[in-house]
Parts: C-alpha cells; sequence; structure tokens
C-alpha cells in the first residue's frame, strides 16, 4: 500500500492511464515468477512515458514482493502493513490508559509483553496466519533444495 501511495510522486497528478493500476495488480498475482515477468514487460510500456517512475519501481519493487516467498494462503494478509498498524494501535490504546510510566523500563516492559500477547494470538489463532501452511511450505522448499 505504501509502495503504491509513494509510486505516485513520480506521475503527474491528474494520471489517467492504467500505469498505476497495472503496477498495484503485481501484488495479485500468485508466483513471483509470473510477477518478474509481467514486471519486465511493464517497464518496457511505461519506460518512454513515466522514466522516473521506472526507474523508480526497479529499484524499490523487489523489497515489497518479499510476501512471494510464504505460503500462498499468507498472501493476502502479508502484502498489506495491516498488521503492523493493529498493532501499533494496540500498543497505543495500551498505553494510553497508563499515561505515565514510572520509567522507561516500565514501558518497555508492557509494549513486550502486549507484543508476546499478540504474537500467541497471531500463531494459535487460524483467522490472521495458519502456521500449518509455514511449515509445509518450508519441507516443500527444503525438499526442493535437497533434490
Amino acid at each position: 500500500m505504501h509502495f503504491l501511495r509513494n509510486a505516485l510522486d513520480y506521475v503527474p497528478r491528474k494520471v489517467d492511464d492504467d500505469c498505476l493500476m497495472e503496477l498495484r495488480w503485481f501484488y495479485d498475482w500468485r508466483d513471483l515468477a509470473e510477477v518478474k515477468r509481467d514486471l519486465a514487460q511493464w517497464i518496457v510500456k511505461w519506460q518512454a512515458k513515466y522514466p522516473k517512475l521506472v526507474n523508480w519501481v526497479e529499484d524499490n519493487l523487489e523489497e515489497t514482493l518479499s510476501f512471494y516467498r510464504l505460503p500462498l494462503a499468507h498472501h493476502k494478509h502479508m502484502k498489506s502493513t495491516n498488521m503492523l498498524e493493529r498493532l501499533n494501535q494496540e500498543i497505543k490504546r495500551r498505553t494510553l490508559v497508563v499515561r505515565i510510566f514510572p520509567s522507561p523500563q516500565s514501558c518497555l516492559r508492557l509494549v513486550r509483553a502486549l507484543a508476546v500477547e499478540i504474537h500467541e494470538n497471531w500463531l494459535e489463532a487460524t483467522r490472521y496466519l495458519n502456521m500449518e501452511h509455514l511449515r509445509e511450505h518450508k519441507k516443500e522448499n527444503l525438499k526442493a533444495l535437497a533434490a
């Protein structure tokens, strides 16, 4: 999401073509190889019209595609920052209740306890991430490396 918002800095304000929409579609594909193939076509298509955008995308896109290394079932959750934003909201909500901490260490203890609690919830609840998918994905990757 933030990557796509930052891409707006490299195109005119009233851009009316499919350039950014096509860029957004890279996050909906199922396979990293497919994305890289389509990215090459996208670069050729838009290089002449938006050279600054294309150069910026070439330099920065790889970082945002790291979720493709995870199981397919995790993609929809990991390609956005919603999980981190939710964690930050919960920390803010809980620290505002306390208002004044006696020491920086006490604030850190509260935040650490919250992070552990949320981490356990992410591991146990299937609402966000089913870790069994990740275990299976790791086994498949190890088998592929061994072959």
